[in-house]
C-alpha cells in the first residue's frame, strides 16, 4: 500500500511539473529590441525603493518621482537616470500575473530624456497610466538596450 501510494505521489508530482507555463504576451507594436528573455531577468523580491528626493527607484541607476503612491489612475512621472547622458528611453510595463506587456506611457513606448536633474544624468517627465492593479515590472530601455528593471505594487 504504501508504495501504491508513493507512486501515485510521484506521478502527481510529475504531472503538475509538466503543466505548461503561459508564456509572456508581446504586443505587436512592441520595439523589436524587446525580447522574451529579458523578463527572466526580472528579480520580483527587488522592489523599487525610496530614495533621495522622494524617488522611487534603483539607487544610482534609475529612479522616478511620482511614482510613491502608484495606480491605475493616469499620473505624472518623473523618470531620472544615472550613467547615461540624454537619450532615448524605452518604457515596457509586465504584469506579473497575467505576464502580459503593456504600454504604460500614454504618448508610446519611448520619450527622449533631458539634462541633469536632481542629481540624476538624464531625466524626462511623462504620463502614465496602468490598465490594471498588480505587482508590475517595468523594464527600462536607453537607445536600445535594457538599462534597468524597477518593481512596483500598482494600486487601484
Amino acid at each position: 500500500m504504501k508504495k501504491l501510494s508513493f507512486i501515485l505521489f510521484l506521478l502527481i508530482l510529475l504531472i503538475a511539473g509538466c503543466k505548461e507555463q503561459k508564456p509572456v504576451e508581446m504586443p505587436d507594436d512592441l520595439p523589436e529590441f524587446v525580447k522574451k528573455s529579458d523578463f527572466d531577468k526580472i528579480n520580483w523580491e527587488q522592489k523599487a525603493q525610496e530614495f533621495g528626493r522622494g524617488m522611487l527607484g534603483n539607487e544610482n541607476k534609475s529612479g522616478v518621482i511620482g511614482a510613491s503612491m502608484p495606480s491605475v489612475k493616469g499620473q505624472k512621472w518623473m523618470w531620472h537616470l544615472w550613467g547615461v547622458g540624454p537619450t532615448e528611453l524605452t518604457v515596457v510595463g509586465y504584469e506579473r500575473d497575467t505576464k502580459t506587456v503593456h504600454k504604460v506611457l500614454t504618448q508610446g513606448w519611448s520619450t527622449q530624456t533631458s539634462g541633469p536633474n536632481n542629481g540624476a544624468d538624464t531625466h524626462a517627465p511623462s504620463s502614465v497610466s496602468f490598465p490594471n492593479a498588480g505587482e508590475w515590472a517595468i523594464l527600462l530601455y536607453t537607445d536600445g538596450k535594457l538599462f534597468d528593471i524597477l518593481v512596483y505594487d500598482i494600486k487601484e
